[in-house]
């Protein structure tokens, strides 16, 4: 092919990685990035007293394929932001905000934000703010975590059931 490498495959010695077609970057680096926070996002869930909040029932069974299982709380539930969040403070010692990374999941979390720091030490953000950096162009939506990461390990060559089966032995699941 008189040389030519197509724009998709940058060459790093005698290993080739594909390189996202819509972010420009190499997926081994992102699932990693992303699979190391993964782990701690899974052992702080785990602790006594946190509580993960996402917007609907679809991010709760993403986030539960990823092996999440700690406990999930849904936004949109039959009551007010207010109400949730009334009802997180009186029984969550630690709310980590999951929310989209769309305009409206920020919203939404900047309002969570609002209701629950009064008199606490406030809400986690942090997850949401670094899983939107790693996914910035890719996805948008919480339920779609699941789908992005398979798709995402399969083409860093990482064998993705393998991964998730290894979250389910006591010795390779994360602690708080």
């Amino acid at each position: 092919m008189c040389g030519l490498v197509p724009a998709s495959v940058r060459v790093l010695g005698r290993v080739e990685a594909i390189i996202s077609k819509s972010t420009g970057r190499d997926p081994v680096a992102m699932f990693d990035e992303f699979w190391e926070l993964w782990l701690r996002l899974l052992g702080d869930s785990a602790t006594a007293g946190a509580v993960v909040v996402v917007e609907g029932e679809r991010d709760r069974r993403s986030l539960r394929r990823l092996g999440l299982t700690g406990t999930v709380v849904l936004v949109h539930r039959g009551r007010t932001i207010s109400e949730t969040a009334q009802s997180l403070t009186t029984t969550a010692g630690r709310v980590i905000i999951l929310t989209d990374w769309d305009t409206e999941g920020g919203h939404l979390a900047q309002r969570l934000r609002e209701f629950l720091g009064a008199g606490r030490s406030g809400p986690d953000l942090e997850y949401r703010r670094r899983l939107a950096r790693i996914l910035r162009g890719e996805l948008v939506h919480v339920e779609g975590l699941y789908g992005w990461a398979r798709r995402t390990a399969e083409k860093a060559g990482r064998s993705f059931p393998n991964l998730l089966e290894a979250l389910e032995t006591d010795d390779a699941r994360p602690t708080g």
